[in-house]
Order: structure tokens, then sequence, then C-alpha cells
């Protein structure tokens, strides 16, 4: 493809003459410098917002938009030039253009033959540009990126909206609602949210799960999902996933951690100081939106207090990075760890009842070091768990 058409692409993804659209400013946290030495990498489930964050980074970092390229590589008139040579193509094109300077906003990169090392290439011999990349798939950072691009980047993890950036759509919105409808932004003010969010749930399967695993059909992969998302805050069992799928139990281990890369639902190990004892217990599942969830699964599934255990999963996950539970005299819905020590959380729709505090008082006894549990309502959720609030 010649360098014109690239340009006359990137320019219908670009805003070159006029502002991007207002958009709700997101919470993730970047950056303080964009240097050309080290890339931007954000990471998500598809949908969840990169491209609006990648355009809200002009403003963040003060950028001159017209010397700003943006380009989805999902573009079907890009699908005959995925390879390297089409990277070099565009920053040869609109430098010769634009001068010297500009910053490259490159969407969906995976699909990119050898990107990696053209973009490595880049970072090593820096000049005035710069560079953010976005992918829907864990994957994207893991195997020969994780080495090719070791020194060179920064990691930022998106999420769906959080309550707050919700409401900043939807003011008046109750908590109910938005564990009802989730927080993907385009479903926010869409009467149509519950088909949005099937469709997504579709997309996902078809575009970051199958194609990862080369599964012949997507079925199983579908089946698979709804059963994360219905056994949701239970632990899995691989043997039993297999026997579902009339599958081995390698091909059902490789299927649910496609899942897991796609950002659909997160793994959450037995919280334990020993690594051995963490591999031997049975792991539980929880999707990335409770609104994605409700949408897929039976009405039976589709309860609030799971949601609202599932909406704290994920805000712990952003969080802490690292969320666990634990199971022994009781248990305990999370264990996330502040300077190396563990606090158990429980969620419950109302008052605790007398089984959490039976459970955290049992966690408490073999656990020396241990913090104060924390007892997550809907109405400390609403709130913003204060108790477990990013530190300054």
């Amino acid at each position: 493809m010649s360098e014109t058409p690239l340009l006359d692409i990137a320019r219908d993804w670009s805003h070159w003459t006029e502002p991007p659209p207002r958009s709700v400013p997101r919470s993730v946290q970047v950056p303080k410098e964009f240097r050309p030495d080290i890339a931007l990498v954000v990471q998500g489930v598809r949908r969840c917002g990169k491209s609006t964050l990648l355009k809200q980074l002009m403003d963040r970092y003060a950028l001159d938009r017209t010397k700003c390229l943006f380009i989805n590589f999902e573009d079907p008139r890009l699908a005959g030039s995925l390879n390297h040579q089409c990277l070099q193509s565009l920053v040869d094109a609109f430098e010769a253009d634009r001068g010297a300077g500009c910053t490259y906003f490159l969407d969906e990169i995976q699909g990119v033959a050898g990107w990696e090392r053209w973009l490595r290439s880049q970072l090593d011999r820096p000049g005035k540009r710069r560079f953010a990349v976005t992918g829907s798939n864990a994957h994207l950072l893991s195997g020969e990126l994780g080495s090719v691009l070791t020194g060179r980047h920064h990691t930022v993890e998106l999420f769906p909206f959080d309550l707050a950036e919700y409401r900043a759509l939807r003011p008046r919105c109750t908590l109910t609602e938005y564990l009802t409808n989730g927080g993907f932004p385009a479903t926010v003010a869409s009467p149509d949210h519950a088909m949005m969010l099937r469709n997504y749930f579709q997309d996902i399967v078809e575009r970051d799960v199958r194609s990862r695993v080369g599964a012949r059909s997507s079925a199983p992969l579908r089946q698979l999902a709804q059963m994360l998302f219905e056994g949701a805050g239970s632990e899995t069992s691989m043997r039993r996933i297999a026997a579902a799928l009339d599958v081995s139990i390698d091909t059902a281990g490789l299927y649910t951690q496609a899942i897991s890369d796609a950002y659909m639902c997160f793994p959450c190990e037995f919280h334990a100081w020993s690594e051995r004892k963490r591999l031997v217990r049975n792991r539980k599942y929880y999707p990335v939106d409770p609104g994605l969830r409700r949408a897929c699964v039976t009405p039976t599934g589709a309860d609030l207090g799971k949601a609202l255990e599932c909406a704290v999963f994920t805000l712990l996950r952003n969080r802490f990075g690292q969320v666990r539970y634990w199971r022994g005299d009781g248990e305990v819905d999370f264990v996330v760890e502040r300077d190396g020590n563990p606090i158990p959380v429980q969620v419950t729709w109302d008052a605790p009842q007398e089984r959490h505090m039976k459970a955290t008082d049992a966690f408490i006894r073999e656990h020396r070091g241990a913090l104060e549990p924390v007892f997550v309502t809907a109405d400390s959720f609403e709130r913003g768990i204060p108790e477990l609030a990013p530190r300054a």
C-alpha cells in the first residue's frame, strides 16, 4: 500500500482539523511523562474505551493534535498491509508531511506482523517521536514481546466504567442500575444495552479467544465463558469443565487461559504463602463487568448480590493487582495485601452476617500480621470502599 492511502486512512481516525468529541475522563493512572524511549501500552477488554483513552492522552500530555497520528489496525482497508513495513511507511509519510516530533497512537496493534521488534528498534534510537499502542489481549505483553520490550514500556490496564465514571454520564443512576447494565461506555446511554453486550460477548469470543487458540468452532468457547460467568465466585474445577465440554483437561485449561487473556474473566487464586498450596487449589473466576455477565447468563444467575461481588473483585484488582480468596473454617471472599500484610475482605449486600465474622476471625488466627477485615456492603461500595482506597 502506498504512503498516500495510508495517510488517508489515518486521517479518518485522527483529529488534525478538530478536537475529538468530549468523553468521560478515565480514572486510570498513566505515567507522568510520555517519553520517546518508553512505549505506553494500554490493554483491556474489547470495547472498554481504549481508543477514547488514547485521545484523552493528547490533553493529559498537552500534545499538538496536528502532530498526533491515530490509526486502528482492525480497519478493513489495512487487511493486506498488516506488517512492520506498513508501520514504517506510516511514520515516514507522516513526518515527511508534519516534520519531526510526532506522536503515534497505534490501536489494536496485535494483528500487525513483526510490530514488536519494529517498535523496539524505534525506542532504541529515540528521536522526538513517541508511541502508544493498545491491544485487547493480555498476551500482548507475554512471550516474545515480554522480552523484546523489557524496560521499554509502561503498561496500563483499562476496565469498563466504574460506578463513578458511569455516574458521570448518568448522575442519577442507582447502584442496581449500574450492576444491571454494566460499564461498557457505548452501552451506558443505549436502550439496547443488553443486545449490545451480547454482541460484545460474541465478538470477544470470536476475535480475541478463538483466534488465540485456533479452535475449529467457537461453540465450546462460548459455552465455557458462560460457565465461568454463571459460576462466578465459586471454585472452578478444570476436570469438571473438561467433562462438560468433552475435551481434555489440558484443552480446558488452554481455553480458560485464553478467555482470561482476552480480559473476559479474571482468575482468583487461593491465598497461601506457599506457591505449591496455591497451585493445588481450584481457582475462582470473575467477569470483567457485571452487566456483561447479566446479559449472557440464565436469569437464575443474575442476582444482585453476586453482581456486587463481581464488581468488588474488579475494583480490587484495579487497585491492588493481585486478589485472592481463602477457605478454611469458613470462606473469605477476597484477600488483598498492603505492605505485605493480608487484608480479608467480605462482600455482602447488607450488614455482615455471623458467618462472615467467623470466617475472618479464622483467617486472622491463621495469618499472623493480617490487618483488620473489611466488610463491603452496597453502601460502602457506592462510597468507593474508603477503607481500601488507593494511596496517594
